[in-house]
């Protein structure tokens, strides 16, 4: 197997028992890092060390992420041209911030007995913002609301 020492520079092909007590001889580890490589490619490290510091790099990166929000848009099935204009607006704002939006149209009384008018309105709103996003679930009835969630692109 080919050996790395600590310090990144090679220290040849090596027999495993000869590799591991190099590594013992530095209170060092042994770790395979490339077992697919011909031969393969040991590293000798503090292992405790390594692992601290990736899962550090990681907290690091993971605070840099931004967790994409999901903001919600509350439609009627008779909501009008203007009012959804205006909503369509402000989802279209968020959609370009990077949050996803969830689309519920919200039935009242005898309302519930025509979920085509929800379907409808919720196709529009999916071709009204078919630039800034894609829709990651498809409209749903859930209880007495159907929703629709668009992520952007």
């Amino acid at each position: 197997m080919r050996v790395i020492d600590e310090n990144g520079e090679q220290l040849g092909i090596m027999d495993v028992r000869d590799a591991i007590a190099v590594a013992k001889e530095r209170m060092l580890d042994l770790i395979e890092v490339a077992p697919q490589a011909t031969p393969p490619v040991c590293r000798i490290m503090d292992y405790g060390r390594y692992k601290y510091e990736q899962s550090k790099r990681d907290r690091e990166s993971q605070k840099k992420q931004k967790a994409g929000d999901l903001k919600g848009v509350y439609l009627r099935p008779r909501t009008d041209d203007h009012d959804l204009a205006f909503k369509l607006k402000n989802a279209a704002k968020f959609l370009k911030d990077g949050d996803k939006v969830k689309f519920t149209v919200r039935f009242r009384s005898r309302e519930i007995t025509h979920p085509e008018f929800a379907q409808r309105l919720l196709d529009e709103v999916a071709t009204a913002l078919v630039d800034v996003a894609t829709v990651e679930k498809p409209p749903a009835m859930e209880g007495r609301t159907m929703t629709m969630i668009m992520a952007p692109k």
